[in-house]
């Protein structure tokens, strides 16, 4: 599978203290990547999350339709590494108790973001 990361987000330890937990504070947040698929067919997904689950980090991402949109609702979830270069790499996870463990902890992220995003200022 072939990655290319698109424009990176900085990360700040300001935006840290709000943020859902991306499990990378201070480190680059790219905002899409393009997925080279089994059957060489091209899908570009956005970057939703990259975060760390027992001593693993895992990228979550959607792919994305026309104008940037996912009305489906499908993401997918892969290992995630990087070379002695700084280049991704994502890895397809094997194992089901893997991936559920690692969609578990991305959820809660999912579900910390939106209590955030919803937050009333007021309280």
């Amino acid at each position: 599978m072939g990655d290319i990361f698109d424009q990176n987000l900085e990360c700040s330890p300001e935006k840290c203290e709000s943020c859902p937990g991306c499990g990378m504070q201070g480190a680059p947040m790219p905002r899409s990547i393009t997925l080279t698929m089994d059957d060489d067919s091209v899908v570009e997904c956005a970057v939703l999350s990259i975060f760390p689950c027992d001593e693993q980090e895992y990228i979550a991402v959607a792919p994305v339709e026309e104008h940037g949109l996912n009305d489906s609702g499908e993401m997918y979830l892969y290992r995630y590494s990087q070379t002695e270069d700084g280049q991704p790499v994502l890895d397809n996870i094997v194992e089901e108790e893997e991936f559920d463990r690692a969609a578990e902890v991305f959820y809660s992220i999912m579900e910390n973001a939106q209590t955030v995003a919803y937050a009333d200022p007021q309280e």
